[in-house]
């Protein structure tokens, strides 16, 4: 059964936090809010669950649940990694889609819920496509922010290949640092000079979980193909500055049978949600409003 707990006090109004052992007895944290329409919010890497809390707080009418992703946040790593799966780090344990996805499916399980809509930034969006892969009975909708179907470039697997070099030579904070810098669009920048310092703050992954968490996106499938399979509603959201993942790669949800809505924020960079949570959340309700309509 999940207790509450003061983890984090930061983030209490997203919701109690509750802590869940899922697959191999890890144990996984999470917060779930007021009653309304379930919508599972999966964060983006290296960042944790208190990414969503700007933009939940804009929400009505929505049971937000946010979990801390394995190895981020409150939730634990656990040791149960396949190794071998990024071939050109072939020593590094990979925190795999499979993983995040199979936890996913244990926590609603665990909070007895036969379907939810699911919003995922970056590599949460990856995880979606491995539940609808895996349990698409399970989701109601998919709302993309920033995240995208195709499989890591050369380029990215290079630099994934470094960045695991840096963590392991003990310089996972330059990092982050690089991450915060970089990722954040210059109009929040600008308006909100502090944001940079903000995400950065939340930005604990251990060293051993960089490099998992960097093997296993190295590792993750082309889902181009499982796009044309979503015959549920997809949103999805881009950031006109966002160095990591294009409009133009998010145009492939339009591929999607089951519809797609196509937003871009031209001004945020990859952490839109954190960056403009009014405009994300106001296409957000917009969306499930319709879809709960529908």
């Amino acid at each position: 059964m999940p207790f509450p707990t003061a983890v984090n006090n930061q983030i209490s109004d997203l919701g109690t936090q509750f802590i869940v052992d899922v697959r191999g007895g890890v144990r996984l944290s999470y917060r779930d809010g007021a009653s309304g329409l379930p919508v599972v919010f999966l964060h983006p890497t290296p960042l944790d669950g208190d990414y969503w809390r700007p933009m939940v707080a804009e929400l009505t009418a929505v049971r937000a649940i946010v979990p801390d992703l394995r190895g981020h946040g409150a939730s634990e790593l656990g040791g149960d990694l396949p190794m071998a799966a990024f071939t050109r780090v072939p020593d590094a344990p990979a925190l795999t889609m499979a993983h995040l996805g199979a936890d996913m499916l244990a926590l609603l399980d665990h909070l007895h819920l036969e379907r939810a809509v699911f919003a995922g930034c970056s590599i949460g969006g990856y995880v979606m496509l491995e539940l609808w892969r895996r349990a698409p009975e399970r989701m109601r909708g998919l709302a993309f922010i920033c995240s995208k179907p195709q499989p890591d470039a050369e380029a990215n697997l290079a630099k994934r290949a470094a960045t695991i070099a840096q963590a392991r030579a003990g310089e996972a904070g330059a990092v982050f640092d690089g991450v915060a810098q970089t990722m954040m669009g210059a109009r929040a920048r600008d308006r909100r000079p502090e944001i940079v310092g903000e995400v950065r703050r939340r930005m604990t992954l251990t060293a051993d979980t960089l490099v998992a968490v960097q093997a296993g996106l190295a590792a993750r499938p082309d889902s181009v193909p499982t796009v044309s399979t979503i015959h549920m509603p997809v949103l999805a959201i881009a950031g006109g500055e966002d160095p990591a993942v294009s409009p133009m790669e998010m145009e492939t949800f339009r591929a999607a049978p089951g519809g797609c809505e196509l937003h871009v924020l031209p001004h945020a960079g990859h952490f839109a949600a954190y960056e403009e949570p009014a405009a994300v959340a106001a296409l957000l309700s917009q969306w499930l409003r319709g879809l709960e309509s529908a």
